[in-house]
């Protein structure tokens, strides 16, 4: 996949999509002007992120966040080596969308099937039924053959379980996963991605890491593997984790994440609470892992406390409140004060005077052999 970090010998390339422009500012204010929502998407480019999610063109009706999209696609400053994309639910805002194809890319988009598994959600969100969603895929199918596709793509959104109906099994996923396979398999068209989707947040790594199992071992012919692993219970650094251990250099897995954390569906119960991985905090572990993801984490930081400044409250992620691991050159103080608020750890990026006058129990210098002093 273009743009995939790759890391270390055996383990998945992995592409990090963030989602923050998008599922992250859906759930915020809908007065955040156009303009701040382009300074944050061109803050967040700067940083080297390969994948942004720009927003979405749905009815300002029911997402009036969305109500500008055109004005931010128009205002954002393209960077080079950056996928932007946007979401389009329907046939008008598909056509909403290309009249900006060339600034937005498809980013390879397969021709695809999907069916979420709760039908309660998939009303509520899209005002469709699973049923109709089925019903779908016959056609989907059908005009791949005809466009002559020769790969596609098949998902399982509200994977794992829903607020409404409850836990769903692993049978039901590989069921619906099945049934889709067939449709295309019989039209002569090689399923390689798989997604799996979890707007509600019922996840667990065991879950994640047994259906990855199954898939792989049932349909080697899938290589790529699409996570959009909502951070409801604190589950989806786990789990992402555990889908990169599992898998190996002949995968890929697409990592959806978002700046600073925020996200979450008005459609699913939790509201913000159930945000996205930080997408600050997943750089930070693929770096520690030894991926090599094009991305300035310092860069990276500061996008995420311009994201807290564009939605005016603290946002979710870790790294962006203490920063990465200090450097050689870059150790703290050893005889520093105490260091107890927020404010005061941000001086990994604002210096010493954040913490000045704070207290200081030390009778003499801090010093240490393993240190020059």
């Amino acid at each position: 996949m273009p743009g995939a970090a790759i890391g270390p010998p055996g383990w998945p390339a992995v592409a990090v999509v963030d989602e923050g422009p998008r599922e992250g500012l859906q759930i915020e204010d809908a007065g955040i002007p156009a303009a701040e929502k382009v300074r944050l998407i061109d803050a967040m480019s700067a940083a080297g992120l390969r994948r942004i999610v720009v927003g979405s063109f749905v009815s300002p009706k029911w997402t009036p966040q969305m109500a500008e999209v055109e004005e931010v696609v128009k205002g954002f400053t393209p960077r080079a080596g950056t996928i932007y994309t946007a979401l389009a639910l329907n046939q008008k805002g598909v056509e909403r969308r290309a009249q900006y194809l060339g600034k937005l890319s498809l980013d390879g988009a397969l021709p695809a099937t999907l069916v979420h598994l709760c039908d309660v959600f998939v009303r509520r969100n899209t005002n469709r039924s699973q049923e109709d969603e089925i019903a779908a895929w016959e056609l989907a199918v059908a005009r791949a053959k005809v466009a002559g596709a020769t790969e596609a793509q098949v998902g399982v959104n509200a994977a794992w379980g829903s607020n409404w109906l409850g836990l769903f099994t692993q049978e039901q996923r590989m069921t619906m996963l099945e049934r889709q396979i067939a449709l295309w398999t019989d039209a002569g068209i090689r399923v390689t991605k798989v997604f799996l989707g979890d707007p509600m947040g019922w996840h667990t790594p065991d879950q994640v890491e047994g259906d990855l199992t199954e898939i792989t071992q049932r349909w080697p012919a899938i290589r790529t593997f699409h996570l959009h692993l909502h951070n409801t219970r604190g589950m989806a650094p786990i789990s992402a984790y555990s889908a990169l251990k599992l898998l190996d250099a002949r995968h890929t897995v697409v990592l959806d994440a978002s700046i600073g954390g925020m996200g979450g569906c008005p459609y699913c119960g939790n509201g913000r609470a159930a945000g996205l991985f930080p997408t600050e905090d997943l750089i930070y572990l693929l770096h520690a892992l030894g991926y090599d993801t094009g991305v300035d984490l310092d860069a990276l930081i500061e996008a995420a406390i311009d994201a807290e400044d564009v939605v005016g409250h603290r946002l979710y992620g870790h790294v962006s409140k203490a920063g990465g691991r200090p450097g050689p050159d870059q150790l703290y103080p050893m005889d520093m004060p105490f260091v107890e608020t927020l404010e005061q750890a941000q001086h990994f990026r604002l210096g010493p005077s954040v913490y000045a006058g704070a207290p200081s129990p030390w009778k003499r210098p801090i010093v240490n052999p393993a240190r020059p002093s």
